[in-house]
């Protein structure tokens, strides 16, 4: 009776031993296919929705066998080929369309900036002109002081007025400065 017990044992580690090692090929499964771009991938996690079935090489446990690719591009890969190719130059092209844009929209920009300091620039110009050439010309002006109060201008005033006048006419009648 000793001796029953002893062969069932041997028999089961081959049969366990085996289905060990069947279960870890079917653990180390693998996909296999051609994405949209014509690359072979493999991964252990199935295929996207987006890969047809027929670009599908190997499933995990199917036993398929890659099949052997053709150099020779066939219609469908034409077909999903040229669809692919003109949409990244598509892409380069709205950025250049954008960045031109952006570059003229900058321009105008700062054309509009310089055309408003120019302006301001030649107004300050006229009014200090002409308020130069009041000063020259001998009449009498009047200020109002921090009370609301009429005063006559002294020379002294007036010369001060005269040579800050002059130093405006100087800073914006003359041409832009250097930025």
């Amino acid at each position: 009776m000793s001796q029953a017990p002893t062969f069932k044992l041997y028999w089961r580690a081959p049969l366990l031993t085996g289905l060990l090692l069947t279960c870890s090929t079917l653990a180390m499964a693998q996909w296999q296919w051609v994405d949209s771009t014509g690359r072979k991938v493999f991964s252990d996690t199935p295929p996207p929705a987006s890969i047809p079935d027929k670009s599908i090489l190997k499933k995990p446990g199917s036993g398929m066998a890659p099949p052997a690719v053709t150099t020779e591009p066939t219609a469908t890969a034409a077909a999903t080929a040229a669809p692919a190719a003109p949409q990244i130059p598509a892409r380069d092209a709205e950025l250049e369309a954008k960045k031109k844009q952006a570059e003229q929209a900058e321009e105008a920009r700062k054309k509009a900036e310089a055309e408003r300091v120019a302006k301001a620039r030649a107004d300050n110009c006229e009014r200090a002109r002409k308020a130069k050439i009041t000063m020259d010309s001998g009449v009498r002006l009047a200020t109002t002081n921090a009370k609301g109060e009429r005063e006559i201008m002294d020379d002294k005033a007036k010369a001060a007025e005269t040579q800050r006048m002059e130093a405006i006419i100087r800073s914006e009648c003359g041409p832009l400065p250097k930025q």
